[in-house]
């Protein structure tokens, strides 16, 4: 494929991108990834393969060449050369509610604690957070608005009393105006960047061994709403998640549910005879 024939193609795709309203790092990592004709692309991921590229970066890679080829040179038929690559999902890292208490008393600062207290007490994802804007924080009906979150849809999650009461000390404090949680330059926002440092160093100062990240607050947060037996249908709508199937995936950490339930042999004990073995 000639340059005279990219540069065409190129900023066709980029216009079908933007039609579909693609994010600019979606927009960006897709342009990155467009190197290979349709004859070249079993040889290109066998290229990415072979270089030890990670499985998001490959099917990454597929998505993008999908893409390319199914909307931009309405060749659908690439599909047949393409192939995602389907890994068993790994239990995510949940913290305790004390360990959750230890972390956000040792944040560094009031901007971080109150923001790290938002990504735990809202379940918000780390780009939801340094999102916010003032008026996202609704007091009189209690809830935060989030918007255009993952997926480019708008939600709305509860806004705690104890919550409120950070977020009111923090405005006290900063006077923000636009984003919550301003960056160093206040017209932009915080970034995600600073927001994991800042995790990070709250992670160390209280002691957690656990692999801590702002996205552990937001496991944590499913996993503690789970504990205390709200509907995991309810659970979904306030994480955002397209299907029940992901909001599922908690139920597998929620250690004291788990802990809770009787065992079929706790049931019988007092049927069974001292020194016998249960029937088979």
């Amino acid at each position: 494929m000639t340059d005279k024939a990219i540069s065409p193609l190129r900023q066709r795709m980029i216009e079908d991108m933007t039609i579909r309203k693609f994010a600019p790092k979606t927009q960006h990592d897709y342009l990155q990834r467009v190197t290979a004709s349709f004859e070249d692309v079993r040889r290109y991921q066998l290229h990415l393969a072979a270089g030890g590229a990670g499985v998001p970066t490959l099917n990454q890679s597929v998505s993008t060449l999908r893409f390319f080829f199914k909307i931009t040179l309405g060749r659908a038929d690439i599909v047949n050369h393409t192939q995602f690559i389907h890994v068993p999902r790994k239990l995510p890292v949940v913290l305790s509610p004390e360990e959750v208490a230890r972390f956000l008393d040792a944040t560094p600062g009031l901007k971080y604690k109150v923001a790290l207290s938002v990504a735990y007490g809202a379940g918000l994802r780390v780009s939801e957070v340094v999102a916010l804007k003032v008026s996202d924080i609704d007091s009189k009906r209690m809830v935060i608005r989030i918007e255009q979150g993952k997926g480019h849809k708008d939600r709305y999650v509860m806004l705690s009393p104890h919550l409120l009461e950070l977020l009111r000390a923090w405005y006290k404090a900063a006077r923000p105006q636009g984003w919550l949680f301003p960056g160093m330059n206040p017209v932009n926002p915080m970034t995600a960047r600073q927001l994991r440092r800042a995790c990070d160093t709250a992670a160390q100062m209280a002691e957690i061994d656990k692999r801590v990240s702002p996205h552990t607050l937001r496991h944590s947060f499913a996993t503690h709403l789970l504990e205390q037996n709200t509907d995991i249908r309810v659970i979904q709508v306030l994480l955002g998640h397209a299907k029940l199937d992901t909001t599922a995936l908690y139920t597998r950490v929620a250690t004291k549910t788990i802990r809770e339930i009787m065992s079929p042999l706790d049931r019988i004990t007092g049927k069974l005879k001292e020194g016998t073995e249960p029937p088979a």
